[in-house]
């Protein structure tokens, strides 16, 4: 069995080679570069005794680069579901050869779980290395940045990538096993990885362990380090709140005193029609005009210190869900697939 699905999976698999080493040899020389461009902001620095303004021009030059690719890499897992998992059973069932395989003496259940765990520790494997790869590259900058939950950069560094394609390639092989044809399965694995992809940092990541929760008076000082004032639907809100060394995974409306939400109109007049003070800052006048009316937000977040049980957590996550689906597919392939 081995054998015959190194057979049917070494095209994938020698271009996958291929991929990982180009892949490869880009994330050294940036890792490299990225050390040498470290030291040379450090070494200029260093003398005057104050680095900070210099780490954030080292942090400044080189975060779009690492967005970019972290946002590319998230991708990986899902194009390995797509064109690994996806035809793994559905190119069988599309093709009719799946008669031939299933008359052998290797029963169907063993069939798909041999080539489902080839496959799949093949596909972790590669996510593996790239994860292991952009985290070294990128570990400078992230040590500077200090933004290691945000929602691109967590899904690209350690651990969890190799959850995401272990779900990846069982979802691909499941939804391949029930649509029955090639294309529709591939594209209907890629929509079904995204959407969890979607859920999963925005309504489950923020709940995995119990969050800390502070109330923020909303001075003009606390106002003017937010990054944004209102929103679409006219709330009277304040965006992009940090608390050091955290994670802010939900930011209350303005609220007054008594614990209700600020009118709408009456943060529309601070925001819109600030008494003219002259007042300095991002916000300026608007920030002083909410400031006087003895504000403050609730906030709730995760500390620094728990990414790595929020890595551990979220990749056994993905693991049970594998599970969960290696196991209906075996149901399924035995009962209902002729």
């Amino acid at each position: 069995m081995i054998w015959m699905s190194w057979r049917q999976f070494r095209t994938q698999a020698i271009v996958g080679v291929g991929a990982l080493a180009v892949l490869a040899a880009y994330l050294l020389q940036l890792g490299m570069r990225i050390r040498d461009s470290r030291d040379s902001y450090l070494g200029r620095c260093q003398p005057q005794g104050d680095c900070a303004q210099a780490m954030s021009q080292f942090v400044g030059e080189h975060q779009n680069t690492l967005l970019i690719l972290a946002g590319l890499f998230g991708l990986l897992p899902g194009i390995l579901g797509m064109f690994w998992g996806a035809p793994l059973v559905a190119r069988e069932l599309d093709a009719g050869t799946h008669r031939l395989v299933w008359n052998q003496s290797v029963s169907r259940r063993r069939w798909l779980l041999t080539r489902l765990l080839f496959v799949g520790l093949a596909g972790a494997a590669m996510t593996g290395l790239v994860s292991l790869l952009l985290t070294w590259a990128a570990s400078p900058v992230d040590a500077v940045a200090d933004d290691r939950f945000s929602t691109v950069v967590f899904g690209a560094r350690n651990i969890a990538p190799i959850g995401y394609a272990l779900f990846a390639v069982t979802v691909g092989t499941v939804v391949g096993l029930l649509v029955r044809r090639t294309l529709p399965a591939m594209a209907l694995t890629i929509l079904v990885f995204g959407v969890v992809q979607f859920g999963m940092p925005n309504l489950v990541r923020p709940y995995l362990m119990t969050p800390v929760d502070v109330t923020r008076p909303m001075t003009a000082e606390a106002i003017n380090e937010a990054r944004g004032l209102g929103s679409i639907s006219s709330a009277a809100v304040v965006r992009g709140l940090t608390v050091p060394d955290a994670w802010v995974t939900r930011t209350s409306e303005l609220r007054t005193t008594d614990g209700r939400a600020l009118d709408a109109d009456r943060f529309d007049d601070c925001l819109m029609r600030p008494p003219k003070t002259g007042a300095t800052g991002t916000f300026g006048d608007a920030a002083r005009c909410l400031g006087e009316l003895d504000l403050h937000v609730d906030l709730s977040y995760q500390p620094n210190h728990r990414y790595w049980p929020f890595q551990w957590l979220e990749s056994v996550i993905y693991l049970a869900l594998s599970a969960l689906l290696t196991v209906f597919g075996l149901w399924r392939i035995q009962r209902r697939v002729s």
